[in-house]
């Protein structure tokens, strides 16, 4: 199967069976989105999901955070990973949001990185989240699974992988596409065991092709 006819079949795939992929993450606003998405780095968005309840509650905007300092915020912080770092990353960038754009969050990839915490990936999942911008954020899910099925070939850097899936994903599917490898590598591709069996779309994957040819038949 040619990479061309991979990324069709894939497409087809979670079009007609994940129509409606999108974040985990539980807010109400970009501001709450952007602390969320800081505060998932390394992190599930499970735990975040049960830790971001109480601080939106104490500081429902960029305003209130922008005076919160880091012995106030930081207990409802702490059974996140990283905790010192995201508590120092959500006041500063608050405080950003407030002094340098009105109160709003941004909504380029340019502007957002210039945020305290936010990285190409988390710029990458605002976009594309809150403005449909056909930007790809590679998390650890995304760079496994896209190597692993063949999407990807030797992209040995979130930013080559990016790249070569921009590439071949069409535009306005790309914000969804994020959603389809992230879920599909959260549910299914799993890192160590992955769940080939009961994956659909094993037929158009390079990883399951290859254990084929090995004789393994657990697919």
């Amino acid at each position: 199967m040619t990479k061309k006819d991979r990324y069709a079949y894939i497409i087809d795939y979670f079009t007609e069976h994940a129509p409606d992929a999108a974040t985990e993450l539980i807010y109400d606003n970009p501001f709450q989105l952007l602390v969320a998405v800081v505060l998932s780095a390394q992190c599930t968005d499970k735990r975040v999901n049960m830790t971001t309840p109480f601080i939106f509650e104490k500081y429902p905007s960029e305003n209130e955070m922008a005076h919160a300092t880091f012995d106030e915020l930081f207990p409802l912080v702490k059974s996140i990973s990283y905790p010192n770092n995201k508590t120092k990353h959500l006041i500063g960038l608050s405080k950003m949001l407030v002094e340098e754009f009105n109160g709003q969050v941004p909504m380029t990839v340019e502007q957002l990185i210039r945020l305290p915490g936010v990285g190409r990936k988390t710029a990458n999942v605002i976009t594309s989240v809150i403005d449909n911008q056909p930007n790809m954020a590679v998390d650890t899910h995304v760079f496994r699974v896209s190597n692993r099925i063949g999407l990807t070939t030797q992209s040995k850097t979130p930013l080559k992988t990016e790249m070569e899936l921009i590439k071949y994903i069409p535009k306005e599917l790309i914000h969804k596409a994020h959603h389809w490898l992230i879920l599909h590598g959260r549910y299914t591709c799993l890192a160590r065991n992955p769940k080939c069996a009961q994956c659909g779309i094993r037929m158009a994957c390079k990883y399951a092709e290859q254990m084929a040819k090995k004789g393994n038949n657990s697919f």
